[in-house]
C-alpha cells in the first residue's frame, strides 16, 4: 500500500507540474496541457483517499518519509489547479487590458510577430473595455512632467528590467513594444507602451495582450502595473 500511495501522489504531482513545459516546448496541445491538470487533481483526491485508508487499516506499513511525501505531491496536485481556477473567477475572462480604452495603443513592429497567434493583434473591443472598466477601474493613462526623451528611456529601461524581450523603439512615435514570456508555460504577451508629447505634459499609456487563451487570470493587468511601478522608480532615481 506504501508504495501504491508514493506512486499515486508522484503520478498526481507530474499530471500538474509537466504540462507547462511539455506544451511550452512544443509535445502537447493546450487543451491537453489543461486536462492534466484536471486529472491531477482526482488523482490527488485519491492518493489522499488511499492514504486515509493506509492509516486506518495498515498503519504498520506507514513511514514518515512516503507519508510526508505523499501528502506534500496529493497536496501541490491539488491546490495548484484549485488556486489557477478560483483566480478565474475573481478576474473578468479578457486578455487585452489597456490604459486607454478609447484609443488603446497599437501594436506595429509587433503585429508580424503576431501573425500566427490565436487572438488577433487588433483590440478586442467595447465588450472587454466594459468589464477592465469594472475589474480594474484604476488602470488610466498616466501623465509626467519628464521629457519624453526621459520616458522613452525609462520605459526601455524598465522594459529590460523586467526581463520581457524588447521588440522596437520609435522615438519619432514614442512607441515602445517588447514581449513577455511566462516562464511555466511559455505564453507570450505582447506589450506596447505609447507616449505622447502635449504642451507641457507627456501622456503615457500602455496595452498588454496574450496572444493565446481567453483570461489571462489577471496577468495584463499585473504585468502593467509593474511596468508603471517600475517606469516609476526610474523616474525617481
Amino acid at each position: 500500500m506504501k508504495i501504491l500511495v508514493s506512486l499515486v501522489s508522484l503520478i498526481a504531482f507530474l499530471l500538474v507540474l509537466l504540462p507547462g513545459p511539455l506544451y511550452k516546448y512544443g509535445v502537447v496541445e493546450l487543451s491537453t496541457a489543461f486536462a492534466g491538470f484536471r486529472f491531477g487533481v482526482y488523482v490527488g483526491g485519491a492518493a489522499l483517499v488511499l492514504l486515509v485508508i493506509q492509516v486506518i487499516f495498515m498503519r504498520k506499513t506507514l513511514s514518515m518519509g512516503s507519508t510526508l511525501m505523499a501528502v506534500v505531491f496529493a497536496a501541490i496536485a491539488i491546490a495548484m489547479p484549485l488556486s489557477m481556477m478560483s483566480k478565474a473567477k475573481s478576474v473578468p475572462a479578457i486578455h487585452d487590458i489597456s490604459t486607454d480604452l478609447i484609443n488603446p495603443p497599437k501594436f506595429v513592429a509587433i503585429v508580424p510577430l503576431r501573425a500566427d497567434a490565436k487572438n488577433p493583434a487588433e483590440y478586442a473591443g467595447e465588450e472587454t473595455a466594459r468589464q477592465q472598466r469594472k475589474a480594474y477601474p484604476e488602470l488610466k493613462t498616466l501623465n509626467y512632467a519628464q521629457s519624453k526623451t526621459d520616458l522613452l528611456a525609462a520605459t526601455e529601461q524598465a522594459v529590460k528590467n523586467l526581463g520581457f524581450e524588447l521588440v522596437n523603439v520609435n522615438a519619432a512615435t514614442g512607441i515602445v513594444e517588447a514581449t513577455d514570456t511566462t516562464t511555466w508555460f511559455g505564453f507570450k504577451d505582447d506589450v506596447v507602451v505609447r507616449i505622447n508629447d502635449e504642451g507641457s505634459q507627456r501622456f503615457v499609456d500602455i496595452r498588454s495582450k496574450s496572444r493565446v487563451g481567453r483570461s489571462d487570470l489577471g496577468k495584463n493587468a499585473e504585468r502593467i502595473h509593474s511596468l508603471i511601478d517600475e517606469i516609476n522608480t526610474l523616474l525617481d532615481k
